[in-house]
């Protein structure tokens, strides 16, 4: 219990982090180009764009993830507490 506890604590996170930096090199490119991130439409423009926070654009990734990690902390603890066999 306490291996998929720290799987699950670990992987969500370093999803999000993947999935946001691979985004931001995206943001990146555009701004050195000269242009202006769609954060809706994911694509760069002319003209300046508002900011969309990523919670906005994806909320269950990140809420899910969240939870995953919570879910994995628990199961740590739960396997910390018990005694093994």
């Amino acid at each position: 219990m306490i291996r998929f506890g720290l799987l699950l604590l670990v992987l969500p996170i370093l999803v999000l982090m993947g999935v946001y930096f691979w985004e931001l090199g995206d943001v990146r490119a555009c701004q050195l180009e000269g242009g202006h991130w769609d954060y809706l439409e994911s694509a760069c423009r002319d003209t300046p764009q508002p900011f969309v926070s990523w919670l906005e654009r994806s909320p269950l990734l990140v809420n899910g993830g969240m939870l995953l990690s919570v879910m994995g902390l628990v199961m740590c603890m739960v396997g910390f507490y018990t005694k093994r066999r």
